[in-house]
Order: structure tokens, then sequence, then C-alpha cells
């Protein structure tokens, strides 16, 4: 049985967590996003109400050689003050003489954040006496960072060997399990999946994972250039991995053969350069003149991912349609996010995978109207990729 929260008593224990405190920062080291930080806080109150104290461990960016003012985790000290409206205690390293006080002389109620887990090389070698040193600061250890559960980093997965009997999922953590687990061990059917991005290489492992499991596979983004061209269609200066032709001819006879509905988009918004102010124009996405590129899906390839969708009980989307970032080619991603939130509102179950798929559906504003937006896109990735992910497996086991 996994192990939740709710199921201990934290009464006087001091509980080492585990966050995804990642949040971008501009120029004056102000945060420009918070929801990393909202999203762990259901965990830190929790402990706190139960009579705990908390001492938070996370990452922030990726330091190169040791401590950088730009990647101090006490940057996020008077945000995390404000959202739980207590005091916050920091300390300027996270396994030196001042946490081991610091931790030392924490009471129940309170919250200690500890600097920057990535100053230490250590911690994404999975260093076990690194992990050893983490691990002496706390009675009791909870990991609530799904994002980085795909690493078998010190902090995720090394230090919850020393807590045997005392270590448990944050509820943000068990929710992000328990909505990947309804998609991929017993969707509603029809399931379908839309699988998009740049890339055919990022995506061949999640998109053979999920023959086995859909009924339905969307492909839209860059990556559906290299299925038209592999079919023998034109594509034009669209992106195109030539390695991986076979492997798009590959999947579309394996899914015939099992029965699953692979659907590319029927038409592009072509542009004459990679430009948001590019010359545009519409397209049969396997009829692309010469020069031009594919930057978006079309409107009749809109509509017909549309009509899939609002027949779909179950939903999975990683990836976008088109460059959605750019305004002239946001149509696509953004008329999918309208069908899920339809499809979702006549009752079927959506979950969408995180990175850029979370991205389009906040920029949007659809983020209310889909099941669930998971904080996790790599971590995501990996799990619907079929694999074992070292900071689950180190509570689980």
């Amino acid at each position: 049985m996994t192990p939740k929260l709710e199921q201990f008593s934290f009464q006087d224990q001091k509980v080492l967590m585990r966050v995804d405190f990642n949040v971008p920062l501009n120029d004056q080291f102000e945060i420009t996003d918070d929801s990393r930080i909202r999203a762990a806080l259901p965990s830190i109150n929790h402990i706190l109400s139960e009579g705990g104290a908390v001492i938070i461990m996370s990452h922030l960016g990726r330091p190169k050689n040791g401590p950088e003012e730009a990647f101090s985790l006490k940057h996020i000290v008077a945000r995390l003050s404000e959202l739980t409206n207590k005091e916050i205690q920091f300390a300027n390293d996270c396994k030196g003489e001042e946490a081991v006080e610091k931790s030392k002389a924490l009471r129940a109620g309170e919250i200690l954040v500890l600097e920057n887990l990535r100053f230490y090389k250590e911690e994404t070698k999975g260093d076990s006496d690194f992990a050893r040193k983490l691990a002496s600061l706390g009675d009791f250890y909870v990991n609530d960072a799904f994002g980085t559960a795909h690493r078998a980093h010190a902090s995720t997965a090394i230090i919850a060997e020393h807590f045997e009997g005392k270590k448990s999922f944050g509820f943000l953590m068990a929710k992000e399990i328990d909505n990947a687990e309804m998609v991929m061990q017993n969707p509603k059917r029809p399931f379908t999946a839309i699988v998009g991005g740049a890339k055919v290489s990022d995506k061949i492992l999640i998109v053979e994972n999920l023959l086995n499991i859909a009924d339905h596979i969307l492909i839209g983004g860059g990556m559906a250039y290299t299925f038209f061209k592999a079919q023998g269609g034109n594509i034009g200066n669209s992106l195109c991995e030539d390695d991986r032709l076979d492997t798009c001819r590959a999947i579309l006879k394996k899914a015939e053969e099992k029965g699953v509905k692979i659907h590319l988009p029927a038409d592009s918004i072509i542009a004459d350069k990679f430009d948001a102010q590019a010359n545009t124009q519409h397209a049969p996405s396997n009829e692309i003149a010469d020069e031009w590129m594919g930057l978006d899906i079309g409107t009749s390839a809109t509509e017909q991912f549309s009509r899939v969708l609002l027949d779909s009980h179950t939903i999975l989307w990683n990836g976008p349609m088109g460059v959605f970032e750019m305004e002239a080619f946001e149509k696509g991603t953004k008329g999918v996010a309208e069908a899920v939130a339809r499809a979702t509102e006549n009752g079927a179950f959506s979950l969408i995978g995180g990175g850029d798929s979370a991205a389009a559906v906040y920029r949007f504003g659809f983020e209310n109207q889909v099941s669930y937006v998971s904080t996790g896109g790599g971590a995501l990735l990996e799990y619907f990729e079929g694999k074992q992910l070292p900071g689950i497996a180190a509570i689980n086991g």
C-alpha cells in the first residue's frame, strides 16, 4: 500500500520534506510564478496542524560550480512566509553546522528552509553520504516533489533508505500518482492520447507505450511531419528527423495491428520562415511546398481532432500542436485545449501532462476546465513511457 500523509501522526516530529521550489525568478530575484510553492502548501500546512515542524529541501535552477546568488533559495523565503502566514527560518547551507543547529532548535509549528541542494554535486550524483547527512536533520521524510521523481538524486531517492516506516508521499505527489494511474491502468474508454511537440525522438517511448493502452492517438506539432514524410508526403522545410522515418512507419504498422487509430493533422498553417511575422497560408499537411514549413495544425485538423476528443471518456495531453508561443501559430493548440475542456465538461477525465501542455492550458485560461494539470513534465513523460520512477520506488519500497 502506498504510504500517504494522512496515515501518520506528526506530533513533535521534524519532517524533512522534499519539494519542488524550482520557480522562475526575474533579474531582481523576484518570483514570477509561485504555483510550485502553492502546490506544496497543503502538505506543509497539514504537518504543521498535526503538531510537526517542517524542514524544506529543494533545488533551484542548475548551478554549475557550487553556490550562486541567482539560485539561492533565500529568494523564496518572503513569498513562502506570505503564503503560510509564518516567519520562515533559513539555513545558508543544507548539510553543514548551521543546518544542523537550526534543525535541532526547530519547534512544532515552525518552518526551516535549507539552501539549494544542487550547490553540492553530491545531490545529483545520488551520493549516499550526502543523503545520510541530510537524513540526520529530521525524524520523518516526505517527498512532495513529483517534478523530480524521475531523478535518482540523493534527496529524492537515496535519502528514503534512512526512514524505514517513517516516509511518505505528500498530498501533491499522491495526487499526481493517483491521476497518472487512473489514465494508464484503468481508463474509461474511449481513451485518447494527444501527443505533440517538436521531435519524434522525444516522444517515441510514450507513443510506443500508448499503443498498448490508448484507443486513439492524435499527433501534432513538428513531430507530425516526420510521419508525413515517412508516408511519402511533401513537407517542404518543415521539421523532420530523417533518421526516424523507419520508426514512424513501424509505429503506424504496429498501431494498425493493435487496432489503435493514429490521427495525423489533415492540414497545416504553413509559413515561409520561422518567425512571428512570417507570411502564412493553409496547406494539406502532406503537400507543403518547398521553402515553406508547417508551424501549426490547420482548421480541418483542429475540427478532426476535436471530434475525436468530444467522443472520448479519458484524455491525456502531452505536447502542443504548433508554435503556440507565437500568436500566428496558436490556433491549433488553443482549439485542442477548447475541445479538451468541452469533453471534460461532458464528463471525460482529462490529464494535462505538464511542460508545454500545462503552459498552453494556463495561457488560454482552461486550467480550471480540465480534470488535472500535472506539475511534472519530465517525470510524467517517463511514467507514461512505462519507466519506474526512482522517487516513487524509494517511498513504495
